[in-house]
């Protein structure tokens, strides 16, 4: 089951022991395939696991894949396109949400793409107390490499034509 292009969905992140994380409301579907999903939203209502809540500052793109280790969140500023990558397992989709766990390493990309790994720490203690299992482990580890090299290639949502094309996309959509 896949979202249907137009439709707008709920993104739910989940953590390895099933708690609920964040949950993104009304995000619109701009592209739908077996393969990846692509969409927007702007400033947006996000409920922590806590039940806390914030509102997203400035339109984002975001770009799933049904078989990658990874999602890409890329928010659109006066100052250029900064992201926030998040090492998770592959997405899935049902009637509720497109869902997907965290695993908690984050990297945040810079405008001029020079990048920073994040959250090393919470990873190496959530790896012990909710205790990855290797295969999910070497999954995070490879997710982690993928997402660098796809980054230094410009490939997928760090093509500059990819913001353009997404972005242009998304204002049409509202």
């Amino acid at each position: 089951m896949i979202p249907t292009e137009g439709e707008t969905i709920e993104i739910r992140s989940y953590k390895h022991n099933g708690k609920l994380h964040r949950v993104w409301e009304q995000s619109a579907v701009l592209k739908s395939t077996s393969q990846e999903i692509i969409g927007g939203n702007d400033r947006i209502l996000v409920v922590e696991g806590d039940g806390s809540s914030w509102r997203t500052r400035e339109p984002a793109l975001f770009y799933f894949h049904h078989e990658k280790w990874f999602n890409v969140i890329a928010m659109i500023r006066s100052d250029g396109t900064h992201y926030y990558c998040n090492i998770s397992s592959p997405c899935a989709y049902d009637s509720e949400a497109l869902k997907y766990i965290d695993y908690d390493l984050d990297i945040k990309v810079y405008p001029d793409h020079s990048f920073q790994l994040l959250d090393e720490d919470e990873f190496l203690l959530h790896q012990q107390t909710m205790n990855y299992p290797f295969d999910v482990t070497t999954k995070v580890i490879e997710g982690v490499e993928e997402l660098k090299y796809w980054i230094y290639q410009g490939k997928g949502p760090f093509d500059p034509q990819f913001i353009e094309r997404w972005y242009e996309e998304f204002l049409m959509h509202r």
